[in-house]
């Protein structure tokens, strides 16, 4: 990626790049204490969307520094010179015509005005109004009528800030919300990157950079995900964290609530099922509830109500400023239990196997931002498949993503944005203790879902680097600090003999591509390769392996036969071998297998992409390429071979709902 102008944040050519280099490097925003709970309405919360067409602005100055300078965020964006209207959520890269902005590395602002409800302006003690993104990749400050509200570091994951005093002493007047948001990565961020200054004034023009990374996708950058303002009393439910644990006839449910704004407070809880019926209460801010003969959570073909959630009702009453609060929150609950054996994935005491895939939030035009019609349509894809799982490749996705992997029984593998670490200066302490505070708040959001089954703290790091150790170590002792509940792992394209993280893991996750990266062409190498794989990383640690990505690009409509590097038939070849294999080692320790990729996805521009990577076994506008139907039949096989369902099941009509 490149643009032709000092991309700021990363070297010292230019005041610009000093002054984004202090914001990225030395002012790291702390993700604040407390909870992040999803934005619902309930009776004392009220949610406003604020998506649709927001004033945007690229800061194309040689420094990229000009809105600073300027302070665009004194006034409205469109008197500090020319906007466009830009779409939330979406990556910005897409949307326009304009090359510059494809390519974009630096600055952009964006700027929507709201009119507030005035109930939520007049009751000014007892109001509480907070401003909540669901992501916005990389770097953002946020100004509300020109007064800094937050800071946050991270593309991935949601941040949000209180300003009720800024907007409640001005009603009637717009709410204005200005966003400087800035996709450059650094050895130092998650992921890392670098930017390489061309100095050859004879190939270059002046300040050329490109943003180097070490990863394969698109580095979409914008608003991602949902803008919302919404309420809660002044005195508020802040966290609810809930563990679930069950035997044949009885479930313990373990909950605890935090409240803020005071000491004094009542709190009540009542669990309901899919009915509306009350099995289990409780008080006070910890507990546990009994359920009796509970329905658990269930993953997709497993059972045939899979994704059962009771609703767990919070309410909590107050005396403030003369006044009786109260706050309500219902938070979806699933009784499950996750145990690993050295050979063996149980969910519920009964053995699961991974059959699934490898997605992006990618698509055309919207990049990754978060499209309902796309996300439901991808959803229908792997039920229609027999999928049962996906990992959250490279990134956490959006929560409207995770609710629905909860209530289709869809089980997930929660991964970080720790892809691409493999620069030495990545493994440093600087690094490390980004990564730390990444995966808390990863944990702080997914930490309730019953389809959150592991974590995964990086992919393909360099961990055969000595650093790698005290690194992963690190991370993951700090993972499991967080959540004993569930296993963490990290997916490793190292060799076995020189993995510095691997002892660490509770389960390995391994990516190959043998006959594409490896002896490419050559099929007749995997079975050999692949089983000596397995048989090497078991011998090694006794852990249970995951064949976290394998697969082959191929270019839609393109046949060959005898099958060739990039037709349909390659690919349905290559994964045939790999299945073989699977076929033998899934009776011993390998507990699962997921394709690389679900559909194909735009990446840097390069020698080896014909626009973007085209591995997926369905295209990017989500149409079967030949090797869908090949995973269909076999996903299906596999699911009538391991459930308690009946064996005449031959398609996913019976769990559409």
């Amino acid at each position: 990626m490149a643009a032709g102008a000092s991309g700021g944040g990363v070297g010292r050519g230019m005041a610009g790049g000093c002054r984004l280099l202090l914001l990225l490097a030395l002012g790291r925003a702390a993700a604040p204490p407390g909870g992040m709970l999803y934005p619902r309405e309930t009776p004392s919360r009220e949610r406003k969307e604020l998506g649709g067409l927001w004033s945007f602005r690229a800061d194309f100055s040689p420094g990229r520094d000009a809105g600073f300078v300027q302070r665009w965020y004194r006034q409205p964006l469109r008197q500090t010179g020319p906007v466009i209207d830009m779409p939330v959520p979406a990556s910005f890269n897409d949307i326009t015509q304009d090359p510059s902005l494809e390519n974009y590395i630096g600055w952009v602002w964006y700027e929507k005005e709201v009119l507030l409800p005035l109930r939520w302006l007049q009751d000014n003690l007892n109001t509480r109004v907070v401003l909540r993104f669901g992501s916005a990749h990389y770097y953002s400050i946020v100004w509300v009528n020109g007064v800094q509200v937050v800071e946050h570091e991270g593309g991935h994951l949601p941040f949000e800030a209180d300003i009720s005093s800024i907007i409640q002493g001005s009603p009637g007047i717009p709410c204005r919300i200005t966003v400087a948001l800035n996709n450059t990565l650094t050895p130092y961020t998650l992921p890392p990157g670098s930017i390489q200054y061309m100095n050859d004034k004879t190939r270059y023009p002046k300040n050329y950079f490109v943003q180097n990374i070490r990863f394969d996708f698109f580095n979409y950058a914008g608003i991602h995900r949902p803008v919302v303002l919404y309420t809660t009393p002044s005195v508020y439910i802040d966290d609810i964290t809930v563990t679930t644990t069950s035997s044949e006839s009885i479930a313990m449910v373990q909950y605890q609530v935090s409240v803020v704004g005071s000491t004094l407070y009542s709190l009540s809880l009542s669990l309901r099922d899919q009915e509306g019926k009350v099995v289990a209460t409780g008080d006070g801010p910890a507990g546990e509830l009994k359920v009796l003969n509970p329905n658990l959570w269930w993953p997709y073909l497993m059972h045939e109500n899979p994704g059962y959630r009771y609703s767990l009702e919070v309410k909590m009453q107050a005396q403030a400023n003369g006044a009786l609060l109260e706050d309500v929150y219902a938070l979806p609950v699933g009784i499950r239990t996750i145990h690993i054996t050295s050979t063996q994935f149980l969910v519920n005491g009964r053995p699961f196997y991974f059959h699934g895939v490898n997605k992006h939030e990618d698509a055309d035009i919207r990049g990754k931002g978060l499209d309902w019609p796309l996300v439901v349509k991808d959803f229908n894809l792997l039920r229609w498949l027999g999928a049962n799982s996906f990992r959250t490749s490279h990134y956490p996705y959006a929560e409207e993503i995770m609710d629905l992997c909860d209530a289709y029984g869809i089980v997930v593998i929660d991964e970080c944005p720790g892809v691409g670490i493999k620069m030495p200066e990545s493994f440093g302490n600087k690094s490390l203790q980004h990564h730390l505070l990444v995966m808390e708040e990863l944990i702080r959001r997914d930490k309730n879902r019953p389809s959150v089954v592991m974590w995964s703290v990086a992919n393909e790091p360099a961990s055969e680097l000595p650093p790698a150790a005290y690194y992963f170590k690190t991370v993951i002792a700090h993972t499991k600090a967080l959540d004993p509940s569930r296993p963490v792992t990290f997916v490793t394209d190292a060799n076995y003999a020189l993995d510095h993280g691997a002892p660490y893991v509770d389960v390995i996750c391994v990516n190959s591509y043998f006959s594409w990266y490896h002896d490419p062409g050559h099929l007749e190498v995997i079975t050999l390769q692949l089983t000596t794989q397995f048989e090497n990383w078991y011998k090694t640690y006794k852990k249970p392996i995951i064949q976290s990505e394998y697969g082959a690009d191929s270019v839609p409509g393109l046949h060959s036969d005898p099958p060739l590097m990039f037709s349909e038939e390659y690919q349905k070849a290559m994964l045939e071998k790999y299945h073989s294999v699977f076929d033998k080692k899934r009776k011993e320790y390998v507990i699962g297998e997921l394709i690389w990729n679900f559909a194909d996805f735009m990446t840097n521009q390069g020698t080896t992409r014909v626009l973007g990577n085209k591995k997926g076994i369905f295209t990017r506008q989500r149409q079967p390429k030949s090797a869908a139907f090949v995973l269909r039949e076999r996903y299906w096989k596999i699911a009538n071979e391991s459930s308690c369902l009946p064996p005449i099941i031959k398609s996913h009509t019976l769990f559409l709902k």
